[in-house]
C-alpha cells in the first residue's frame, strides 16, 4: 500500500505519517526530512536547499523527484511508502503516478489534513521553540502557506478525478485524526483485500 498524505505547513503530516508508520508497518518518505538530510550532511545540493527553504521559497520539482525516485526504484520500499508532503502541484503528482506506474506501483489513498492559517501559526510557533527549526517563523510559514494554497487546488481535482482523496479534519486533537486516519486506511485495505480476492478467484476458474 502506498499512501500520500498532505497540507500545509505545520498541519501535522509528520506526526500522523510517523503514526501511520508504526500501524500499518509502512516507510514514512518526508520530503522535508530529505532535503534536511542533504542540509545536515553539507553536501552541495544541501548548501543551495538551505538558502532557498531559508528565504521562504520552495525547492525546485526536479530536485525533489530525484531524492522521491531513489526510494521507489528500490524494491525494499515497494508499495510500502507513505509520501509526507508530497506531491506539493500537479506537476509533482504527475510525475510521482509515472514513476510508479513504470515500477508497477500505484496510490492507494491520498489524505488531505485541512487546517486553517490561525491553527497552523500557532503550532510553528510551538514546534519552534521544541526543534529549533530554521524555516519555522510566522513569516515564512505564511509565505510557505501563502504557497502551497497557489499550488494546491489542481493535486486535490487531480486525486478527485480518481476517487482517491480523502479530506480529514486537521483542527481536532492529535488522537482523533489519528483515529479517524486509521479508520479510512483500513477501509481501503479491506477493499484492497475484497479485489485481490476476487482476481485470484477469477484466475482459479479460468
Amino acid at each position: 500500500m502506498n499512501i500520500v498524505i498532505f497540507g500545509p505547513p505545520g498541519a501535522g503530516k509528520g506526526t500522523q505519517s510517523n503514526y501511520i508508520a508504526n500501524k500499518f508497518k509502512l516507510h514514512q518518505l518526508s520530503t522535508g526530512d530529505l532535503l534536511r538530510k542533504e542540509i545536515k550532511d553539507q553536501t552541495k545540493l544541501g548548501n543551495e536547499i538551505s538558502s532557498i527553504i531559508n528565504s521562504g521559497n520552495l525547492v525546485s520539482d526536479q530536485v525533489v523527484s530525484d531524492l522521491i525516485e531513489r526510494y521507489i526504484s528500490n524494491p525494499i520500499y515497494k508499495s510500502r511508502l507513505i509520501f509526507d508532503g508530497y506531491p506539493r502541484n500537479l506537476n509533482q503528482a504527475q510525475n510521482l503516478n509515472s514513476l510508479l506506474i513504470k515500477r508497477d506501483q500505484k496510490i492507494d489513498i491520498v489524505l488531505k489534513l485541512s487546517v486553517s492559517l490561525k491553527t497552523i501559526k500557532k503550532r510553528i510557533s510551538e514546534r519552534k521553540n521544541l526543534e529549533n527549526r530554521a524555516d519555522d517563523n510566522e513569516e515564512i510559514a505564511l509565505k510557505r502557506y501563502q504557497m502551497y494554497e497557489k499550488n494546491i487546488d489542481p493535486v486535490i481535482n487531480f486525486y478527485k478525478e480518481t476517487n482517491l482523496l480523502k479530506v480529514v479534519n486537521g483542527e481536532t486533537s492529535i488522537s482523533e485524526i489519528s483515529n479517524e486516519i486509521g479508520r479510512l486506511i483500513e477501509g481501503i485495505k479491506g477493499w484492497l483485500w475484497e479485489i485481490r480476492q476476487y482476481k485470484y478467484a477469477r484466475k482459479e476458474n479460468h
